[in-house]
């Protein structure tokens, strides 16, 4: 158990045998491993969001009054997370705070100036993702998370997915991504999904829940982020696929590997069949 990581030790565990060669059953593991990895990654930038956003809301009514509808959060050369809160105004970000999470995490203000390259660019391609995914938004029940960073290739990617209910409801089902060019004008892939009507569950009594992409033959990076994000609030969370159900394990010193099972033969094709019913 010691020799466990945090995240990528993947266990594959099936009731049929390992030599068994049907390429339906596979999962894509190096696929599902960057899934969860940006998953972590949003589940930080959730946190500095509500750190910082906590902070913005204690400051003078005049300053907060300046405030749009621009705000992300991102790392520097240091790594250190930073928030940045204005608005958009004439093809220019205004900055208003910029907020910086040490390395101890205590949250201060500062007045460092920013790149106004990334900070221009981020805001057009949040308004971009978000007027292209209003027509589906503005039928939804719940109001949406928005997640940004920059891509090794210089674009830019945006995410949209469901914030909890105003009844404290966890909700999954639909989610929006979009990589859009790096001056934040253009959307280059839309891997959008939506599942159909959103679900959820209550958050308060501990319990075991079971999310169901069952239609999905791979997880999709809202499921995987739903275990991830909740995984505190619920003694456990089975993620159901075509053919695979994974969870999350706690190991001895507090660490989380994912564990993956096979479903049996039959359980799959009860799936095809209810899929077929509906």
């Amino acid at each position: 158990m010691k020799q466990l990581s945090a995240l990528f030790l993947i266990f594959i565990i099936t009731s049929s045998l390992y030599s068994q060669k049907n390429t339906d059953l596979q999962l894509d593991i190096l696929s599902f491993n960057r899934l969860a990895e940006t998953a972590e990654w949003l589940y930080t930038y959730d946190a500095v969001a509500w750190w910082t956003s906590d902070s913005v809301m204690t400051n003078d009514k005049s300053e907060i009054e300046r405030l749009g509808g621009e705000w992300f959060c991102f790392q520097g050369k240091d790594s250190l997370w930073h928030a940045v809160y204005g608005s958009y105004e004439n093809d220019t970000f205004v900055l208003v705070f910029h907020y910086k999470v040490e390395a101890d995490y205590t949250i201060r203000r500062v007045y460092e100036s920013v790149d106004t390259a990334m900070t221009n660019s981020f805001s057009r391609a949040l308004n971009l993702a978000k007027e292209t995914a209003a027509p589906e938004l503005d039928t939804m029940p719940v109001g949406f998370n928005q997640y940004i960073r920059r891509n090794d290739d210089n674009t830019i990617t945006v995410w949209l997915l469901p914030a909890m209910s105003k009844n404290n409801d966890a909700v999954y089902g639909a989610e929006f991504i979009y990589t859009i060019d790096e001056n934040g004008l253009r959307i280059l892939k839309d891997e959008s999904y939506i599942q159909g009507p959103l679900r959820g569950f209550a958050i308060g009594e501990p319990r075991e829940i079971w999310v169901n992409y069952s239609e999905l033959d791979q997880p999709s990076l809202e499921g995987v982020f739903f275990v991830w994000y909740f995984k505190k609030y619920f003694t456990s969370i089975k993620l159901e696929t075509k053919y695979y159900i994974s969870s999350l394990f706690k190991t001895e010193e507090g660490a989380y590997c994912w564990i993956h099972v096979r479903k049996e033969k039959e359980a799959v094709k009860k799936n095809k069949k209810n899929r077929k019913k509906n």
